[in-house]
């Protein structure tokens, strides 16, 4: 068994302003995205200007927070919403959902292409490989939280949790750290470093993530107040990670059959 370290949420506190190292997070994925994507834009006939890619950050950053959080509401914690309207406003008490963030960033895709023009596929199919930079930072951040721990476990990398009782369980934000992170980002990078159809890198990019995410969830303890929706194994990531594997599996066969 490993030992969790503990790591303090609060990475600074000045008087009434605290930083936690969620928040700092968020900024790593950010700037990461912002620094890949000038390095994509300066390759030879990208049709992008660094000006615009500080602008898609912009709105991306917007996409993230506000779709994240008006889908985490949504989706994992409605009756608190439907009982108080308020607890959407409430961003410090925690809770982000990717897939309202990935509804959100596509909102924002679609504002940012009606000044620039881009071709909204294009545009998702070029920020895509950018993402994973700032799902990975989003799963340190949740590790340090001791948050969305997994299942009870005898394997040997096992940790025990605060707040999650004395059983060693999966680290199971750490296994979404590398395979949304590092592994999601080398896969996409690399696919995307050629010429590729319009909605290829789009269509990987949702059918890798649906299955790494279908997968972690068998590991991953499910949030107390929904549970299990079916068979005792079914988790709400699960069921809203299944519409990503069919629309990433649909899209890299439609731009492999129509590509010119």
């Amino acid at each position: 068994m490993l030992s969790y370290p503990d790591i303090d949420p609060v990475a600074l506190s000045l008087g009434p302003l605290t930083i936690h190292w969620y928040g700092i997070m968020y900024l790593v994925g950010f700037a990461g995205g912002w620094w890949l994507g000038r390095l994509r834009a300066a390759r030879s006939g990208s049709g992008w200007s660094p000006a615009q890619i500080d602008d898609i950050v912009f709105y991306v950053a917007l996409g993230v927070v506000l779709g994240g959080r008006f889908g985490y509401t949504f989706f994992y914690n409605l009756p608190a919403f439907l009982d108080n309207p308020l607890v959407l406003l409430k961003v410090w008490e925690g809770g982000m959902s990717f897939h309202g963030g990935l509804l959100g960033v596509l909102f924002a895709l679609w504002l940012f292409n009606r000044k620039h023009r881009h071709g909204f596929w294009n545009t998702v199919d070029f920020i895509a490989p950018l993402v994973p930079i700032g799902l990975g930072a989003g799963r340190l951040g949740n590790f340090i939280n001791a948050e969305l721990w997994g299942k009870v476990t005898d394997l040997p990398w096992a940790m025990v949790f605060p707040g999650a009782g004395p059983e060693p369980r999966h680290p199971s934000m750490l296994y979404e750290f590398v395979l949304e992170g590092p592994l999601l980002f080398a896969i996409l990078w690399w696919f995307s470093s050629k010429p590729r159809p319009t909605l290829a890198v789009s269509g990987l990019f949702a059918l890798c993530y649906g299955i790494f995410r279908f997968l972690v969830e068998f590991v991953r303890t499910p949030d107390a107040h929904i549970g299990y929706l079916a068979f005792d194994w079914v988790t709400m990531g699960q069921v809203l990670s299944l519409p990503l594997i069919a629309v990433g599996i649909g899209f890299l066969v439609y731009a492999y059959r129509n590509k010119s």
